[in-house]
């Protein structure tokens, strides 16, 4: 979530630095900067990904795990009696 809110900063930053009036020559080294930050949190947000730190959390519906030990209650079929 750290590595999210990072990135959505960052985004927020580059969308803006256009517009806050800083020469070129500035301008150009803070678009770098700024690349190479993208550039590291990407590389470091797949590397976690790949390695499977990540938490994984399947279990939406713990509290009914024993469900699935259950056998499959039988099946009745009803007859009809009347003769056609």
């Amino acid at each position: 979530m750290y590595k999210a809110r990072l990135l959505l900063i960052f985004g927020v930053w580059v969308a803006i630095l256009p517009y806050l009036g800083f020469p070129n020559s500035w301008k150009n080294i803070l678009f770098t900067l700024s690349g190479l930050i993208f550039i590291y949190l990407s590389y470091v947000t797949y590397r976690e990904f790949r390695s499977g730190r990540t938490k994984k959390d399947l279990e939406n519906f713990s509290e009914n795990s024993d469900i699935l030990e259950r056998k499959e209650p039988e099946r009745f079929y009803y007859q009809d009696n009347e003769k056609i």
